[in-house]
This record gives C-alpha cells, sequence and structure tokens, in this order.
C-alpha cells in the first residue's frame, strides 16, 4: 500500500506589486523568509527535513539559478538534506508540492520542504547576440520577462491566447470585467476577515533609509465594479475583451509548506491539514491554452470516481477572468463554490508562488468550514492543464 501524502503549515509573503514593495529584496531572502516560517509555523527543527522541493519560472538574481539548495541553506536546513528544482509554468507552485509528495510516497524523503518564489520585478534583461562578439551596430537588451509572457510557439502573448478563448467559445466582455469585479471585491474581503493574513509572514522591506513591514498584498482594488472596467482599453488585441482589469496581476513573493506522511509529521508533532489524493496533468493547444483545466479537471474525477458536486470547493487561478467563465460554463461549477477569496486576477499571478497560495486557500476554507474535498487547478501556457485534488486531513 502506497503511502499517503500530508500538508501543513503553508506560509506565504504578502505579494508585491510588479516594481512594488519587494522589487529591492534579493529573491534568496524573499524565499528563505517564507521557508523559515512555515517550518516555525509548524514547529519543526529545521534538521528534520530531508528534502527541499523549490520552483521559481524566472531566474533573477545570481544565486537564483538553483533555489532549492540555495533557500534550503538559508533557511537553516543542514547541507545533507537533498534539493530539487522543479518547474511546470504557472502551475509550478502545485508541481513542487506534487513533486516533493512522490518523494515521500516512493519512499525517498520523510519530511520535505515545498516552496516557490516569483520576483518578476527584478527579472533580468539579456544580450543574446553579445558572447561572440559584436562587430558593428547596436544590439538590444531582451526583456526576459517577455520571454515568460509569450507562448513559445506562436510568439503570442498570454493575453493573446486568452482572446482566442473568448472566440471560439465566445464569451462576452461584459461577463469578464463582472467576474474580475467580484474578484477585487472578494480579495478585499479575503484581507478584512483577516482569512489572507492567516497565510502571511510579515517581511521587512527597504522603505528609503529605514525598513518596514510588508504584511498585506499590495494588488487587491477596492471599489472597483464592472462599471469601471468597462472603461479599460483592450490590452492585446484591437477591438478585443481581455484587458488589464480582467487579467491577472504581474506580482512578486514567496511561498512554503511542509510536505510528509502522517507517520512522520506525528514523529515531529506536526498537525496534517490535507491529503494529497490525487492529481492530472493534461496537454490542449497552445493557441487556447486557458482551456487547461476543463480537461484536467475531468480526467482528475474520472480518476477519483468523483463528481463536480462532491467537491466542497474550486480553486482555479484566475490568469484571465474568461479561464474562469470557460470552467463554470463547461463543468457547471458555480460561482459560489470557487476561488471566494479572489485569486490571480485581484491578489496576483507569480507563477512559481499561486499552486502554493491556492493550496493554502483550499486548506484553510475546508479547515474553516468543516469540508472534505477541495480541487486546485490552473491553465499554462503553451498549454497544459493542471488539476489536483486535496481532503481535509480530519476527514481523511
Amino acid at each position: 500500500m502506497s503511502t499517503d501524502i500530508y500538508l501543513a503549515a503553508g506560509v506565504r509573503t504578502a505579494l508585491g506589486n510588479f516594481g512594488g514593495s519587494l522589487k529591492d529584496v534579493e529573491t534568496s531572502t524573499v524565499a528563505a523568509h517564507a521557508a523559515r516560517a512555515c517550518m516555525e509555523r509548524a514547529g519543526v527543527d529545521p534538521r528534520a527535513i530531508d528534502h527541499v522541493v523549490y520552483t521559481t519560472t524566472c531566474p533573477t538574481d545570481q544565486d537564483s539559478l538553483y533555489p532549492a539548495r540555495v533557500v534550503g541553506i538559508k533557511s537553516g536546513i543542514p547541507e545533507q538534506a537533498a534539493a530539487l528544482d522543479v518547474s511546470r509554468a504557472c502551475a509550478s507552485g502545485l508541481q513542487a508540492i506534487l513533486s516533493a509528495g512522490q518523494q515521500i510516497q516512493s519512499g525517498h524523503s520523510r519530511l520535505a520542504l515545498a516552496g516557490g518564489s516569483e520576483m518578476f520585478s527584478r527579472a533580468p534583461y539579456a544580450v543574446t547576440t553579445a558572447r561572440w562578439g559584436i562587430v558593428r551596430g547596436n544590439r538590444p537588451f531582451e526583456d526576459m520577462l517577455e520571454w515568460c509572457y509569450r507562448c513559445p510557439f506562436s510568439q503570442e502573448y498570454m493575453g493573446e491566447t486568452a482572446e482566442n478563448l473568448t472566440e471560439e467559445f465566445q464569451y462576452e466582455r461584459e461577463a469578464m470585467d463582472e467576474y474580475a469585479a467580484s474578484s477585487q471585491a472578494r480579495a478585499c474581503a479575503a484581507i478584512d476577515s483577516g482569512f489572507l493574513s492567516r497565510q502571511i509572514a510579515p517581511i521587512e522591506v527597504p522603505d528609503g533609509r529605514a525598513t518596514r513591514t510588508f504584511e498585506v498584498d499590495e494588488s487587491p482594488r477596492r471599489g472597483v465594479d464592472a462599471e469601471r472596467l468597462s472603461k479599460l482599453r483592450p490590452a492585446f488585441k484591437e477591438g478585443g475583451k481581455v484587458t488589464a482589469g480582467n487579467s491577472s496581476g504581474v506580482t512578486d513573493g514567496a511561498a512554503a509548506i511542509l510536505v510528509g506522511s502522517r507517520e512522520s509529521f506525528e514523529k515531529e508533532g506536526v498537525q496534517p491539514e490535507a491529503r494529497l489524493v490525487d492529481w492530472a496533468v493534461v496537454g490542449v493547444p497552445p493557441r487556447i491554452m486557458g482551456h487547461g483545466p476543463v480537461p484536467a479537471i475531468q480526467q482528475l474525477l474520472e480518476r477519483t470516481g468523483l463528481a463536480i458536486s462532491d467537491v466542497d470547493y474550486f480553486e482555479v487561478n484566475e490568469a484571465f477572468a474568461v479561464v474562469n467563465l470557460h470552467v463554470e460554463r463547461q463543468l457547471g461549477i458555480p460561482r459560489d463554490a470557487h476561488n471566494l477569496y479572489g485569486g490571480g486576477i485581484s491578489v496576483g499571478h507569480p507563477p512559481g508562488v499561486t499552486g502554493l497560495r491556492m493550496a493554502m486557500n483550499g486548506i484553510q476554507h475546508l479547515r474553516e468550514s468543516d469540508s472534505r474535498y477541495a480541487i486546485l487547478s490552473m491553465c499554462m501556457g503553451a498549454g497544459q492543464g493542471m488539476a489536483m485534488l486535496i481532503e481535509n486531513a480530519e476527514r481523511a
């Protein structure tokens, strides 16, 4: 019988706007802060961790090229612990959890830390033509952040692939703006209720010649309604429907969560919070990458024998509002059963962090509502979808 995978003590930093509060903080500093806070919340000695699985989709600082190892050692995890970097585009945070869980399940790890960071404000510029010499003429800097936001096949922006989805399935701008406004309202309500603050480890950030405590997500906007969003121009296509207001925000941050077996958690005195039940990953046409969550969730339900009505809560990444409208229409997921605490549109979408943040939302929702199952799902640039089923550990 295979070992069950359990999760606990998820912690993240507040997410900073692009060019905002975290832009002057080294990536590994932010990442190690989240990792230490996770272990402190669990009451685990860092020496008990034997594997670090970490993700970032856009290396920024010099020491972020192998973040699993750097973050592990900087957070106090011993040199003897193993380290693994993973990447699955926008689902990289979920993949870090999954890969850590597979290490537990195979018996190659006893207690792992899964984490992720994304510091797009620190994304470098590159000169790809300079290494072997430039004879004459100007050579442009290439923005590595542009590489992150373009389809590797068509070179379309991700927003253009969202436009493709709106056209193919006939979604209306009005509905997209309405969804985006509800995301902002839900995120602000989750800040006010303290739901989101229970995930966040405050961090000191530069503030002129001094420092200040950064502890509230910067991206959510109060007072945003569909009428206000309707005035924004299309961001990717003339006459299009995708705008800055109904797209995910560019943000920075880091997150971490403990992954282990029930036995390893009990040995360390950690209370398991959720069980990782199963997952599914599928490919979809890159030109409509936002379709990904639909077949991924369908495959996951088939694997587990569950129906939509059996799942208490869904977190579907708000890469673009049309993605969530698509999941609602194609799968029949009620709006009051998904993304109740905001999402990529309001809180922001740093790819290395989003899956971990969604897992924290799902775990908190299950525990605080005393419900059983949650599904976490997202689309991915280049055309994939991923879905993960978690179960309240108290109901497992």
